[in-house]
């Protein structure tokens, strides 16, 4: 995600509108696969578990950072995703690139698009963080 919002988003971004709805389709298309989903996924179900089976009580550090990070990777990262990624990738999707009309959709998409993944990257980030002192607690 740290890559999207400050490398790929902004190279797409410098070049022609056409070119960068393109390459972003490419990706959208490519990205949907078990190599992406199951770290995606599989991170909600490993801190769930971590959570519901960690020893001692709830509020000692093992299980309550993987219930912190597990609730910050599956809202921040996640909830996020689904409702506001997801639905602006089907947008720019559905549209013809070669369209002059689709530049501004473009334009909108790598602004809002990349607003929505800083969220991301940062509830990622605080998420490592959490099961990071959960795993030293």
């Amino acid at each position: 995600l740290w890559v999207f919002s400050f490398t790929v988003m902004q190279a797409l971004d410098r070049i022609p509108a056409q070119k960068g709805m393109h390459a972003m389709q490419s990706i959208n298309e490519v990205i949907q696969s078990p190599q992406l989903f199951l770290p995606f996924f599989g991170t909600v179900i490993a801190g769930g578990v971590a959570a519901a089976m960690g020893p001692g009580e709830l509020l000692e550090g093992v299980r309550l950072h993987a219930l912190i990070g597990t609730v910050l990777y599956a809202i921040g990262c996640v909830a996020v995703t689904a409702a506001r990624n997801v639905p602006w990738n089907e947008r720019l999707d559905a549209v013809d690139p070669n369209d002059v009309a689709s530049e501004q959709l473009w334009r909108d998409y790598v602004r809002v698009w990349t607003k929505w993944n800083h969220l991301r990257v940062v509830s990622c980030a605080l998420a490592v963080i959490a099961f990071a002192i959960g795993l030293a607690a």
